[in-house]
């Protein structure tokens, strides 16, 4: 992560009006692109957990991102009226020396790019929405949003469990919502980038958002992506601007998360690329077959509470340390982290599976249980990252594990037949939101 850090354009302030507001500006394309990101950012937390999306568009555009009044590494909300986040736009443009720029707006940062982009049409090339909404709470002509008193108690609920625990994964993340190392991640992302209660304080200001008036004045090109299942932003509400921004063009993906797995959000920054310079990247990435590790502690959510912040810290770092050590030791590759648990990818499974056997015994002498899960497959390769079903069959098999387990599927069993690695019988499992059975096999010994 060091390296990557180092190579990466400083983060600068700018004030708008009497707030500051921290920014930066990422890649060197012919077109500005101005990131209106959703509900809460932090710059530099971003850096340690690079996000797909914005290596995708940094990559064909001057990337301009910010993090918003009340977030991340920007001043407190102070007076936080629309008009006002819409004026921070218009701040960091002029310090970043853009004249003229597309906007993307993701989430509740969608209310803002629109009504910039109807307030300052010379200074909008085009329009991109994301996952967001012309009004946060019902009404009689717009009935797809929450109504207004489940959202009083819901900026209750965020205050006091901001920072704490991942109350509301289920709603923005199912997909992920039963993996401890995802919750963990979303806890401590939502503790560093604000306080519970602008956390509260942002959640009531945007259940005032309506700029559904405001929709007839975009005169820009707009481009409007949405997931239809997402439970937070009804397909209803893309399909609404769609229907009143002129010659608006909407594609929608299958899913359910609000915040978009790895592989939807590299389809969406395709779809922008094509939208804004009239040529979509490769569409078919590089494929590889690979064997995949997914690993986490066990208990990970009880362990960090009983030791604190800085004891979590600590046995984290030596967790991280051991796991890269063995990586390198079985020429394995490591592909991701987000908490406690790491994906890694290997050319050959036996390697893989003694990898995991070895984190195993290493970390429990360390007083570390992990559980560890694994499939071959054919995957996608984009940027050192891998993506697809095999990704996807990888981490389900390991959520079946239990601590100590390594876990694999029929296929890396069937690949490894006289390696001398011995499994159990094996057990036909359901893996969750994939078709079909699987049998899963146990490794024994290696």
């Amino acid at each position: 992560m060091t390296e990557m850090t180092s190579a990466l354009p400083p983060i600068q302030y700018t004030k708008s009006g009497e707030v500051n507001i921290a920014y930066e500006v990422r890649g060197a394309g012919p077109i500005d692109l101005v990131f209106v990101s959703g509900w809460a950012g932090h710059l530099e937390m971003d850096r340690e957990r690079p996000l797909p999306l914005v290596e995708r568009l940094a990559s064909f555009s001057r990337l301009i991102r910010f993090d918003k009044r009340g977030t991340g590494m920007s001043d407190s909300l102070g007076e936080s009226t629309l008009e006002k986040r819409m004026d921070d736009v218009r701040a960091v443009m002029d310090a970043a020396g853009s004249q003229r720029a597309a906007v993307l707006g993701i989430s509740e940062g969608g209310p803002i790019a629109i009504l910039f982009a109807a307030t300052y049409p010379e200074r909008t090339k085009s329009l991109i929405l994301y996952g967001t909404y012309p009004r946060r709470v019902s009404a009689p002509d717009y009935p797809w949003a929450p109504s207004p008193e489940w959202w009083v108690e819901y900026a209750r609920k965020l205050e006091e469990h901001w920072g704490v625990d991942a109350f509301d994964i289920e709603l923005r993340k199912p997909s992920v919502a039963g993996d401890p190392a995802a919750r963990a991640a979303w806890v401590e992302g939502r503790r560093r980038t604000m306080s519970p209660g602008a956390a509260r304080a942002l959640a009531e200001v945007n259940s005032r958002l309506d700029v559904r008036h405001v929709l007839p004045s975009v005169r820009v090109p707009t481009l409007i992506l949405h997931v239809t299942g997402d439970r937070v932003a009804s397909v209803e509400g893309a399909r609404y601007m769609a229907e009143r921004i002129a010659h608006a063009k909407l594609v929608e993906y299958e899913g359910t998360d609000h915040n978009a797995p790895r592989e939807t959000w590299l389809q969406i920054g395709s779809e922008i690329q094509l939208f804004l310079t009239g040529a979509r990247p490769n569409p078919d990435p590089e494929r590889v077959l690979a064997t995949v590790l997914f690993t986490d502690i066990v208990g990970s959510t009880k362990r960090a509470h009983a030791l604190g912040d800085l004891g979590w810290r600590d046995l984290l770092a030596s967790h991280h340390a051991t796991v890269r050590r063995l990586l390198e030791l079985y020429r394995g590759r490591e592909i991701d982290t987000a908490g406690d648990g790491f994906l890694a990818a290997f050319d050959g499974p036996a390697r893989a599976i003694r990898c995991a056997a070895a984190l195993r015994d290493a970390l429990r002498a360390e007083g570390i249980d992990i559980r560890a899960g694994l499939h071959t497959g054919e995957c996608n390769t984009f940027d050192g990252k891998l993506s697809g079903i095999a990704v996807h069959i990888g981490n389900r098999v390991a959520a079946l594990a239990g601590a100590g387990d390594v876990l694999a599927s029929s296929t890396v069993h069937d690949l490894v037949a006289g390696s001398g690695i011995v499994f159990d019988e094996g057990r036909v499992s359901q893996l969750r939101d994939v078709p079909g059975e699987y049998r899963i096999y146990r490794v024994v010994s290696v």
